[in-house]
């Protein structure tokens, strides 16, 4: 009796590794958000030009949330990736952000021209000017964070550490932020 019960276990055993190894990887897993694959470590490309900021304006798609970052030439090299506080650029001063993380944002361009007038209106600390992220599934604040030294940053205050991509466009750098990891 306890051999037949013995073999009866190892039969469930190996039926059920044979069928563990026999299902593809594919449904293992589940697939990505729009087949999003971005992951959300530091991105940055390291290159400059005579490139200055003009605006900056967001939106909405299916899949994630949007901001661009207009500039009056080509689109300069950028650094991005979540940190802990977000601090104005030259004085270090703190700038709170709405949301479960923060997503800083710099564009190796400056917002001011070689006469050190601004080319981008805004106010260091606070919310940009011309921006409603009310209704964004994922964007919660963004804030500037000052032109300094040629470089331009900006907090953007997301629900969670989510998925980003940044990339180029002629003028424009793109940041995206998905709605979530996966399905």
């Amino acid at each position: 009796m306890k051999k037949k019960l013995v073999l009866a276990l190892c039969f469930v055993i190996i039926a059920t590794i044979a069928t563990l190894v026999a299902i593809p990887a594919t449904t293992m897993h589940a697939a990505p958000y729009c087949g999003i694959t971005w992951g959300s470590g530091a991105k940055m490309v390291s290159q400059s030009n005579t490139s200055t900021l003009t605006n900056v304006r967001t939106g909405q798609h299916s899949c994630s949330d949007r901001m661009v970052i207009d500039l009056n030439g080509p689109a300069p090299g950028y650094h991005a990736s979540y940190v802990s506080t977000f601090s104005a650029e030259g004085s270090g001063m703190l700038i709170p952000l709405q949301g479960g993380a923060k997503l800083r944002i710099m564009a190796l361009a400056p917002a001011y021209d070689t006469n050190g007038s601004p080319t981008y209106h805004a106010t260091v600390g606070q919310p940009l000017p011309n921006i409603n992220l009310s209704g964004y599934q994922t964007v919660r604040d963004l804030r500037y964070g000052g032109s300094f030294e040629g470089q331009t940053s900006f907090g953007l205050g997301v629900r969670a550490l989510l998925p980003f991509r940044v990339f180029q466009l002629d003028t424009r750098l793109v940041i995206d932020v998905a709605h979530r990891w996966q399905q």
